[in-house]
């Protein structure tokens, strides 16, 4: 298969290995929030994932006699099946009833009105553990208009199974978007918990506000413990692997490149009608979660990467260039290989100019280092888990 010999094992000096454990997350510690809900209005800012085993935390918590006003719902709505991008309307909840407000589309932060009737807002989401991961920009949101309204917001954390490294260029603010609201690094190294927490240290909400934030932790979990998602955190992150690959294949989401939407592996491949050098075909096609995906119904010349080692991308610890570079020198130029939404993704417009003036991987991550070194010191303030280092 192309590229194996891409991956090589590098773990870094000093530092365990990370491994696989059984971790208890913050939503199944139910003892440790009850008492924090109980005679409150609630909102929940929650979708497929949020789930205490077999059972989803709304229905739970409305079995437990708590006042469940209202669920905030991110992209890919509440039951996870909305295609990327797509708009979500706000309905109510087909089992419960409980009123459904989107957040993403049109509206990204919750109104006024609704918040200000609640006493607490919990966010119990996965996270993947990239910047440009949208989960974790509804969380900045509703952190905001929790503060701007004072309604307490609580945090039910759970494993980031990419949190065993840091990587990737900070982003640029004059880059900001929905993909990317806060200076971190595309691979941040953070539970969602403690990404809040430094959301308010830092001062990230508007005019420097803070948010009454409170959180339950996991149990044995640290950021050398592997994790394996139970649910898929969204319709195109369908096995552990594409999970580690994410950081580094959404890159191709800022070309004109297919990264398998509308087939049975998504994320982990990627391919063009035009790119040469490739012995692997897919032909995308539209499926749920994939409606419309890019190149549908094109034959694609591709690189399959499901057979890359999950332990190979854990021991290295870093984003692989390799794979975009490869795809770069090997379509044709008279395409133009890169959309305006790649800098958007990657965080600045270094990289994109490094990769035209025909730079190397090692050159190109070079750049980075130094404000990852920088940004692990900050990070270092707000874990509430032991580090990997």
């Amino acid at each position: 298969m192309i590229f194996t010999c891409l991956v090589i094992s590098l773990v870094h000096a000093g530092s365990q290995v990370p491994r696989y454990r059984d971790v208890t997350t913050g939503a199944e510690r139910v003892d440790q929030y009850l008492g924090l809900l109980e005679g409150k209005r609630v909102g929940i800012v929650a979708n497929h994932t949020t789930m205490i085993g077999g059972t989803h935390l709304v229905d739970s918590l409305l079995s437990l006699g708590i006042d469940v006003v209202r669920v905030f719902v991110p992209e890919h709505g509440f039951r996870g099946t909305a295609d990327a991008g797509e708009k979500i309307s706000t309905i109510k909840d087909e089992k419960t009833g409980v009123p459904l407000v989107s957040l993403y589309g049109e509206r990204l932060k919750p109104l006024p009105e609704d918040v200000n009737d609640l006493d607490v807002v919990v966010y119990d989401i996965q996270d993947v553990g990239a910047r440009f991961y949208t989960y974790i920009s509804t969380m900045h949101y509703v952190m905001e208009a929790c503060a701007e309204n004072g309604v307490s917001f609580l945090v039910l954390d759970r494993p980031n199974p990419n949190g065993f490294y840091v990587d990737g260029p900070v982003l640029d603010m004059e880059l900001r978007s929905f993909v990317g609201m806060h200076p971190i690094p595309i691979v941040h190294g953070m539970t969602v918990a403690e990404l809040a927490r430094m959301i308010n240290g830092e001062g990230w909400l508007e005019g420097s506000i803070t948010a009454d934030l409170h959180h339950v932790l996991c149990e044995n979990y640290d950021h050398n413990t592997l994790y394996r998602l139970p649910v898929r955190p969204s319709p195109n992150l369908q096995t552990q692997l594409s999970i580690y690959l994410y950081p580094s294949v959404c890159l191709f989401e800022g070309t004109v490149m297919s990264l398998g939407r509308g087939t049975d592996f998504p994320f982990m491949v990627f391919g063009h009608p035009e790119m040469r050098n490739a012995s692997f075909r897919f032909t995308p096609q539209s499926t749920e979660g994939a409606r419309t995906p890019p190149l549908k119904g094109q034959l694609c010349n591709g690189v399959d990467l499901s057979g890359v080692q999950e332990r190979l991308i854990i021991e290295r610890r870093e984003i692989y260039l390799e794979w975009l570079l490869f795809a770069y020198n090997n379509m044709p130029r008279d395409i133009e290989f890169f959309t305006g939404y790649f800098n958007t993704l990657v965080g600045n417009t270094m990289v994109r100019e490094m990769i035209e003036r025909g730079a190397g991987v090692s050159a190109i991550m070079a750049t980075w280092k130094d404000d990852v070194a920088e940004f692990k010191k900050v990070r270092r303030q707000y874990l509430l888990y032991p580090d990997f280092e």
